[in-house]
């Protein structure tokens, strides 16, 4: 008698919904999806490894980062695991230190440069995700495929166990680290060079060392890294010279050779991991497919001299996520998406040159070329104006968006005086070091040949300070706080709804902004002043006053992510409030 085999019926895939899906539980994924957490969007986290990476890759975290984070509320929880005012030396073989990068600016109410653990962090965001109901993180679950139509993405998943899964949202970005499945998926090119040779992390416990900051080692004969970590971890990278292999980092007597050079016992060293790496530079030549973006690694990854990969990836976090909200929220078309690319592209590529001349400066092709750098550097430092242009790192390119959601006049970036003189194509350190300074409109060329330089014409686009204020309550806080992840209108010493027009009142109503008037902190129990619905605040040191008092408007639109929209005079409000509300591509009500 014949026998009928029953069929097994296909595992019917679970489904996941969201308005927004991010693949990847990075750094950077995981501030977006906090961010956009704050925001109310609906968001899936997807990460294919079965927990958060938990060993140390970046150790340096700036001021706009911090300030990100703190726009999520974690602030407080994170600031535990950093160092403040981590300076950066750069130190030749002889044992002179050539540059000492010490930027004590707090402008953005962070110390700049910062060591950090992040594990430590990244643990902190994790769990962070728990306060918000509608984002749903999802640890082994891998990416196999996708589609997306006119609305929306179609995720196809693997869950643990190989279980199948379905996700759908509006939107997705991809966050999953330089080799991005997303990227490749969507054949966007990832333009520029892999650098020939490898380095070796150690990371260490109990600090042999002990030392405070960051050094770089312009060794000849074995370029390294020193770098002093919160909780008594320290790191340390070494070039991998010619004829050495991953394998020879195995063999204790080969690690023991290596850390002679750096500690006075190399048997006694507390090791956490040791890792082989190559520096890449390289740069998506979109953000933007559709309904699907990049972000982090995923669109630019860059060396790690300058400590500026995790921090250009919470850039990214920090501008895409408010540009989301606004669009899943009906309140803004997908337009508003593109300026995210506009916006970043640019100052990411500028990024990444700055770490490859910083890379260059460090460990040069050749000892002829160490020694041309040692003697330029003895001789600048020689000049006040050099040394203090290197002391308070101005030679890193602050985000400027002169196009995107933006309202002004473009400002192009001036080259300066010397620029013709240099040639900027040369692949030499001092070339491209003297290029890219000729290149920055706040140029220590610039300021050299030409004197003190005019201000900038005008602030849009860049990011606007963050001092102490004095609050209506009698407590201070810092302005970030205040405000919250909104938008705001600032106006020093007056209403800036004086002259605002109800078409304006309801545009920034819609927005859910936030309306301040500054003022000197002196005059706070001066209440007559006040105006329903406008939050007075006294500035503390006059740092707000002295911003204002560098242009020639008082009104100062910001975005959620703290940069510059818009300026304006108190009569021009109204004016000024619709054509941004333009360039933001806001929806009819």
């Amino acid at each position: 008698m014949a026998t009928t085999r029953r069929k097994t019926a296909a595992p019917v895939p679970r489904r996941l919904e969201a308005d927004v899906a991010i693949v990847g539980a990075g750094p950077v994924g995981l501030v977006l999806a906090n961010t956009l957490g704050t925001l109310g969007v609906r968001t899936l986290l997807l990460e294919r490894l079965d927990a958060i990476i938990d060993y140390p890759r970046a150790i340096g975290i700036d001021d706009e980062a911090l300030r990100t984070i703190q726009a999520t509320g974690l602030a407080d929880a994170v600031r535990t695991h950093i160092t403040p005012d981590h300076w950066m030396r750069f130190v030749t073989a002889g044992g002179r230190c050539f540059a000492s990068i010490e930027p004590r600016t707090d402008e953005f109410g962070w110390s700049r440069r910062n060591a950090f653990i992040q594990p430590e962090i990244d643990r902190i965001l994790y769990r962070g995700l728990a306060r918000f109901p509608h984002v749903t993180a999802r640890l082994g679950h891998a990416l196999e495929g996708f589609s997306q139509n006119p609305d929306g993405v179609i995720l196809r998943l693997a869950g643990p166990g190989g279980t199948p899964v379905e996700a759908r949202a509006a939107w997705m970005v991809g966050a999953d680290g330089g080799n991005s499945v997303v990227r490749r998926a969507l054949d966007i090119p990832f333009e520029g060079r892999t650098k020939p040779n490898q380095w070796i992390v150690v990371d260490v416990r109990n600090d042999p060392i002990g030392t405070p900051h960051v050094y770089l080692h312009c060794d000849p004969e074995r370029p390294y890294v020193s770098a002093a970590l919160p909780h008594g971890i320290r790191r340390f990278e070494f070039m991998v010279m010619p004829g050495e292999s991953e394998a020879d980092f195995e063999d204790p007597a080969h690690m023991a050779r290596l850390m002679r050079k750096v500690v006075a016992d190399p048997d006694r060293v507390d090791y956490i991991r040791k890792r082989v790496y190559t520096h890449n530079a390289r740069l998506a030549a979109r953000f933007r497919e559709g309904r699907v973006l990049l972000a982090g690694d995923a669109a630019h990854i860059m060396p790690v001299w300058q400590g500026q990969g995790y921090n250009s990836g919470l850039r990214d976090a920090t501008n895409l996520g408010w540009k989301l909200a606004m669009v899943v929220g009906g309140l803004a078309g997908d337009e508003l998406l593109d300026t995210y690319g506009e916006e970043r592209r640019d100052h990411a590529r500028q990024m990444i040159h700055l770490s490859e001349v910083a890379g260059d400066i460090f460990a040069p092709p050749g000892a002829t070329t160490a020694r041309v750098r040692d003697a330029v550097t003895l001789a600048l430092n020689a000049v006040p104006a050099v040394k203090q242009y290197f002391v308070e790192m101005r030679f890193k390119p602050m985000p400027r968006y002169e196009r995107g959601a933006v309202v002004g006049p473009s400002s192009p970036t001036r080259r300066g005086a010397l620029a013709g003189l240099i040639d900027l194509s040369g692949d030499t350190p001092a070339g491209r070091l003297l290029g890219l300074m000729a290149e920055k409109r706040e140029s220590l060329v610039g300021r050299l040949v030409n004197g003190l330089e005019a201000p900038e014409p005008t602030p849009v686009g860049r990011m606007f300070i963050q001092p102490r204020v004095l609050c209506e309550d009698g407590v201070e806080r810092l302005l970030d706080d205040v405000i919250g992840l909104r938008f705001a209108v600032i106006a020093w010493g007056t209403d800036p709804t004086w002259a605002m027009s109800d078409e304006a009142r309801a545009f920034w109503t819609r927005l859910g902004a936030v309306l301040i008037s500054a003022r000197p902190a002196v005059q706070m129990p001066h209440a007559a002043d006040a105006v329903p619905g406008v939050i007075r605040v006294g500035d503390l040191g006059n740092r707000l006053k002295d911003w204002f008092s560098r242009w020639p408007h008082s009104v100062a639109m910001l975005r959620p992510d703290r940069f510059v929209g818009a300026v304006c005079s108190p009569q021009r409000v109204t004016e000024t409030s619709l054509a941004f509300a333009r360039a933001l591509h806001t929806t009819p009500r």
